[in-house]
């Protein structure tokens, strides 16, 4: 799962926001350095990617990719989950992506302490650019992946990546829809985390 859904799955409270939006970049068990709730965000990512990696429909997926893209297919995934979340946001969270993305962005600001300093470099450029709100269109997509190509190096064809996401969009949905389902369930029904969430 990428940024959005990462962070749409912590539930409301803002720390928890926070602790799974900046995840990646905490490695092991620095993350008892944080505030308790950015913690249980910290976590929470981890848990979520865990159940992701081991579903059967993601591993299809990335199976079914792995030819047209090889080992950037679960990074395609990621992004076009964050696409088909995005692009139907009000269907799942029942309020609208950009009242969404500017209150999680407030939540950036009023927290910028906290972030680790890869995420205080870019901070400024997330944000102007809406870069959240841009995952609900394909053209969106298109720039997240150009910049991905860019400064991380990845060796794949943007056109393609988009090309494949078109044209298999129906598909792509029906087995998010499926898996998603599974997952917030899955959150909602954790002893670990549903004090905070719900």
């Amino acid at each position: 799962m990428n940024y959005l859904a990462h962070i749409f799955l912590s539930g409301e409270d803002r720390e928890v926001q926070l602790g799974n939006f900046i995840a990646d970049a905490v490695k092991g068990s620095t993350y008892k350095d944080y505030p308790e709730k950015i913690c249980i965000g910290i976590l929470l990512h981890r848990e979520i990617d865990s159940f992701t990696d081991q579903h059967t429909i993601v591993k299809e997926l990335n199976d079914s990719m792995r030819p047209h893209f090889g080992r950037y297919s679960g990074i395609l995934l990621d992004i076009y989950f964050d696409y088909l979340l995005a692009s139907r946001f009000s269907k799942y969270s029942g309020i609208p992506l950009r009242k969404f993305t500017k209150k999680f962005y407030w939540t950036i600001l009023w927290n910028h302490l906290y972030l680790p300093r890869r995420f205080k470099r870019f901070m400024w450029h997330f944000i102007l650019t809406d870069r959240l709100s841009r995952y609900a269109s394909i053209n969106g997509i298109r720039e997240s992946l150009s910049i991905m190509v860019k400064y991380r190096h990845l060796n794949i064809s943007v056109d393609e990546a988009v090309d494949y996401l078109v044209i298999n969009e129906d598909m792509l949905r029906s087995k998010f829809n499926s898996f998603f389902e599974e997952l917030r369930k899955f959150i909602k029904s954790h002893p670990c985390y549903g004090i905070f969430l719900f």
